[in-house]
């Protein structure tokens, strides 16, 4: 009997044969792998799948009909995310799922069918969990880490989704779970529903429209401004009244326009912006939404370029915010992740190289008391004091600019200092009138801060020594002075062209940089399918 039975038990260890279906799906995925013998196949979009089926004895996933109703669904609901369906081979699957369940179909079809289903399942979560795009593609300055994913818990997650028949909840779990992401999918699905309906109303050229006159143009503008959801009242005709300035002076803020309630040119164009256009807009700030909104969390400083503010966040919640003035267009502030460090005090100013050329020169050339006026040292290349009578100032060479710290000082009284390979700064400004501007990309390429002492208080987090009015002792000695944070603050600048409001409404901000075409036309660039579907064949 123990013979016997040794040998039974030895017989039940030994691996069942692979299934006609199974036997298929190895033979393709090993094609795949000779393939891909000579590359980094770790890095290759079909690697995931192939691991998939490698994890699982090459067992086919997609047997019961109810999980490809999942998948069919979560894979049309991705449209829902600013992603376009099609590039997970929705209507190809559709079409073809009868080789599921046709006692016809041959091993060869259902292999290719399963193979398709769960690369474009796998490419779906991806893409929801960290995006489509790779921001490093557009935007050499590009140093935040994507999102972090596990690959080996990644595909057991959606083995035991396909066991327990959770798939679409695994789909919405994939999605960045921060509340911003859902207000941003609800925004985009009240648009699609104007869009459905034919578009807001385009408003025709014409005299400057003030309140409390009539104008034909009126009525769509009402019709205009509540289909954005702004409070516009019930209205009389071609009346402008005092509600609908309103609206109009609200939805003018939010254009970073100046809000003075009359219909300019300026107004007349931000409003005539097509309504696919806005859903464009919201679609590649889906898209960064899936880049960042992992990295919320905790204490950090985000500076947000296009929307010129700067917020401190405490357990992920904003304590404090203030208006930022970013570079200009051809000097634009870079998007990257850093950490405080340190502060200045009272510093000084040493002139980038760029700014020499291009903006100091041809004044000194112009007024050879621009230096002394801006309190400007000249020196050489090991410090030393020059007499700018010394320099030919026609052909500068060796030479380096100091500005002297004290009021005037370029970077004011406070700087704010992190690791970068830029030369940016978050710093104090004797340009204050600037703040009142709508529009406020007016710097060199650093970020100018209107309340700096205020954010220095909370990152040095030290209410005995280092409160406000110490602070403010500090700078009054007119001495330079560093301060070491006590522990380093994570800082993010980041690039968003929408605002979401209280009300759940979203406002739209000028692309200064015209940072969105680029990224709307990498989304809107096709996913080729390593799996290709060629050659199932209907049965």
């Amino acid at each position: 009997m123990l013979v016997l039975g040794s040998v039974l038990h030895a017989q039940s260890t030994v691996e069942q044969p692979l299934s006609p279906v199974a036997e298929q799906i190895r033979e393709r995925v090993e094609q795949w792998r000779i393939a891909h013998a000579d590359g980094d196949a770790a890095t290759t979009p079909g690697n995931v799948v192939a691991a998939f089926y490698e994890q699982n004895r090459f067992a086919p996933a997609w047997t019961r009909p109810g999980d490809l109703d999942q998948l069919l669904s979560a894979l049309g609901d991705v449209a829902g995310d600013g992603l376009d369906p099609e590039d997970y081979a929705l209507s190809e699957l559709q079409r073809r799922r009868s080789v599921l369940s046709d006692p016809q179909a041959t091993p060869q079809q259902r292999a290719q069918f399963d193979l398709l289903a769960t690369d474009a399942c796998l490419a779906a979560l991806l893409h929801l969990y960290r995006g489509k795009v790779d921001p490093a593609t557009l935007d050499t300055h590009w140093n935040y880490d994507p999102r972090q994913l596990d690959q080996a818990q990644g595909l057991k997650a959606v083995h035991d989704a396909l066991e327990q028949g959770t798939l679409g909840e695994l789909f919405a779990r994939a999605r960045p779970q921060n509340p911003l992401y859902g207000q941003l999918r609800t925004a985009l699905a009240k648009l699609r529903e104007v869009a459905a309906q034919g578009g807001w109303p385009a408003l025709a050229d014409g005299p400057t429209l003030k309140p409390g006159s009539r104008d034909p143009r009126v009525p769509a503008l009402r019709q205009r401004l509540r289909l954005a959801g702004y409070p516009v009242g019930e209205g009389v005709d071609d009346l402008y009244d005092p509600a609908l300035e309103a609206a109009l002076e609200q939805f003018q803020r939010e254009q970073y326009l100046a809000p003075d309630g009359h219909l300019g040119k300026a107004t007349l164009a931000a409003l005539n912006v097509p309504v696919a256009a806005r859903i464009g807009q919201l679609r590649v700030n889906l898209e960064r939404a899936r880049w960042l909104l992992h990295e919320l969390q905790g204490r950090f400083v985000v500076v947000d370029i296009a929307g010129y503010q700067v917020a401190y966040y405490k357990d992920g919640e904003p304590v404090w915010r203030s208006r930022v003035q970013v570079g200009k267009p051809y000097r634009s502030t870079p998007v990257f992740k850093s950490k405080i460090t340190y502060l200045t005090l009272n510093p000084t100013w040493t002139v980038p190289p760029t700014i020499l050329k291009n903006d100091i020169l041809p004044k000194l050339r112009k007024n050879r008391g621009y230096l002394a006026a801006n309190r400007i040292r000249v020196l050489d290349g090991q410090g030393r004091e020059l007499s700018p009578a010394s320099v030919d100032w026609s052909h500068p060479r060796g030479i380096v600019l100091r500005q002297d710290a004290g009021p005037g000082n370029s970077l004011g009284r406070l700087v704010i200092r992190f690791p970068n390979d830029y030369a940016v700064y978050l710093h104090d400004t004797p340009h204050q009138e600037l703040f009142a501007n709508e529009q406020r990309a007016d710097s060199s390429g650093c970020i100018r801060v209107e309340r700096p002492r205020e954010l220095a208080e909370l990152l040095l987090d030290d209410p005995a020594r280092w409160n406000r009015a110490g602070i403010d002792r500090a700078i009054d000695t007119l001495k330079t002075q560093t301060v070491m944070l006590r522990e380093p603050v994570t800082l993010l600048l980041a690039y968003w062209t929408v605002d979401l409001r209280e009300d759940g409404r979203v406002g739209f901000r000028p692309d200064v940089y015209q940072r969105d075409p680029p990224l709307l036309a990498a989304l809107e660039r096709p996913r080729v399918s390593p799996w290709p579907s060629a050659a199932i064949e209907q049965p």
